[in-house]
């Protein structure tokens, strides 16, 4: 099984509609000339959660571990995750209403956001006792190691069960606007890179870091992959190889959750070649990669093309699950 930890949101995502007086919401999200505001449509959002729910959707015995509200959006939000068949016995459960994000739509059809997070049920997450043997691997990243309580209840998570063998995934997925001191955030995120086997960054990412792929393989990681939007992704290992694969051409809608396809499409592609181990990623050869970021890339310009985190099923990828020889 794969454990992703973190928030679980409402994305809040502008609608292509008219206003009452004909005038059209603009592509950005903002007013239209009219100046009517665009009509906003709720999405079960958060980068883990996407996640947990495309590893389900891609056949990956999944469970996510979040704290979740109790009002009516914490309720979709976990039927959501059980439409998937991912397992919520390690989600706990709030009085605290539900992170909101409020998403603006570029003319490219990338992403911006606004959250809504004070007072929130995912803030009061608590590290779990246990997580069960069977556990395989562990994937984090987003809001939630931002913003405490919670961030350091998931570091602390992180740390531990690095500590004792499990397979540990990171993507940091930079949200600037909730990061009140970058310079201490860039050292946090140094410091967790001990306990990391496989990192995940955008470029944009990258570049907000301020490091390279070649000094966070020094500090830990066994892979590091960088995706760069339509222009395909890299990994990056450390034996000095590098794998590039290009984008897979497709009419976008909006890039909600693109990036959280990829870290499942990683997550399922390495489970499927036994390579959830340190040991193993490290032992995977060119044409291993060059075919898990294939299917990452496919995965992800499927849910491009179609509005919110809409993450593929299998069936969509081929019946073998996109690993076609």
């Amino acid at each position: 099984m794969i454990v992703v930890a973190g928030e679980a949101l409402i994305d809040l995502v502008p609608q292509d509609t008219g206003s009452p007086s004909g005038g059209a919401a603009s592509p950005s999200g903002g007013a239209s000339q009219s100046g009517s505001l665009p009509a906003l449509a709720p999405r079960l959002g958060g980068g883990p959660y996407n996640t947990a729910v495309a590893l389900g959707r891609l056949g990956s015995p999944t469970a996510f571990c979040s704290r979740v509200s109790l009002d009516a959006f914490g309720e979709a939000l976990l039927a959501g995750l059980r439409a998937a068949d991912v397992d919520v016995s390690y989600v706990q459960r709030g009085a605290e209403p539900t992170t909101l994000a409020v998403a603006s739509i570029g003319a490219d059809g990338s992403a911006g956001y606004s959250f809504y997070v004070d007072g929130t049920a995912d803030r009061l997450f608590a590290v779990p006792r246990r997580i069960p043997d069977s556990v395989r691997a562990l994937s984090f990243g987003t809001c939630s190691l931002v913003l405490e309580p919670g961030a350091s209840a998931y570091e602390e998570l992180l740390r531990r069960e690095a500590a004792r063998g499990v397979f540990t995934a990171l993507d940091p997925n930079i949200r600037s606007v909730l990061i009140p001191d970058a310079d201490a955030y860039r050292a946090r995120f140094k410091n967790w890179l001990p306990s990391v086997a496989l990192l995940k960054v955008s470029e944009e990412d990258a570049r907000w870091l301020g490091g390279t792929p070649e000094e966070w393989l020094a500090s830990g990681p066994v892979a590091v992959v960088v995706t760069r939007g339509g222009d395909g992704l890299s990994v990056f290992t450390r034996d000095g190889g590098e794998v590039c694969v290009p984008g897979v051409p497709v009419d976008v809608v909006d890039t909600i959750g693109a990036g959280d396809t990829v870290n499942a499409a990683l997550l399922h592609g390495l489970a499927a070649r036994g390579a959830l181990s340190a040991h193993a990623v490290a032992g995977l050869g060119v044409d291993a990669w060059a075919e898990v970021l294939r299917f990452a890339a496919r995965a992800a310009a499927i849910t491009c093309s179609r509005a919110g985190a809409e993450p593929p099923y299998a069936r969509e990828l081929g019946e073998d699950g996109g690993f076609a020889a």
